[in-house]
């Protein structure tokens, strides 16, 4: 029973771990959540600098590229894109938080009611023989009637090696967006 027992302990470790591997939803994983409040389809929407935390420059314009169409795709309207001076994605100095600042602050004047931002925290090929597509983002809207974030997803995507990056960013991208929700018709007015 003691020899049975102590074969028996390699196998079950070595199963807990690769099941602690394996993941249920091949290639992606979200953290999106659907948004409570309503955007109206008509309601100005200011898409701000999206913040690059990877080493890859300009990774942050590649998913700006890919949001844009995406949100325009999901019933947004009104949809303005920030001043690329206020792009904060230079050979020399990266200032992410600043340059977002700057671009709520140009959104508040424009008169929008909500902004999008996000930021993308990987975006590469994976190293090793098969260099499969990794892509990784954040994407918020946040209502600049109350400075309340109304909604925020995260989430994950890898694809097979031979897609390209941009592909797999781009279905990432329209999955996070998928959460949002936008009012295609006009509200009714309230009456008191």
């Amino acid at each position: 029973p003691i020899m049975k027992t102590s074969l028996l302990v390699p196998f079950v470790v070595s199963a807990a771990l690769l099941a602690g591997c394996s993941s249920l939803s091949p290639g992606a994983s979200t953290g999106r959540s659907v948004m409570e409040q309503a955007i109206g389809a008509s309601d100005k929407v200011a898409m701000l600098p999206v913040a690059n935390f990877t080493d890859v420059p300009q990774a942050g314009l590649r998913v700006e590229a890919l949001l844009e169409p995406a949100l325009r795709q999901a019933g947004l309207r009104q949809l303005a894109m920030y001043p690329s001076a206020l792009n904060p994605e230079t050979l020399f100095e990266p200032g992410e938080r600043k340059a977002q600042a700057e671009a709520e602050k140009w959104a508040r004047s424009q008169g929008m009611r909500y902004v999008v931002t996000g930021a993308v925290n990987e975006w590469r090929y994976k190293v090793g023989v098969d260099g499969e597509p990794a892509v990784g983002l954040m994407l918020q809207v946040k209502d600049l009637s109350d400075d309340q974030v109304v909604y925020s997803a995260a989430g994950g995507r890898t694809g097979g090696s031979r897609e390209a990056l941009a592909a797999v960013g781009q279905r990432l991208a329209a999955e996070l967006v998928s959460g949002i929700r936008i009012e295609s018709t006009a509200r009714p007015a309230t009456s008191r």
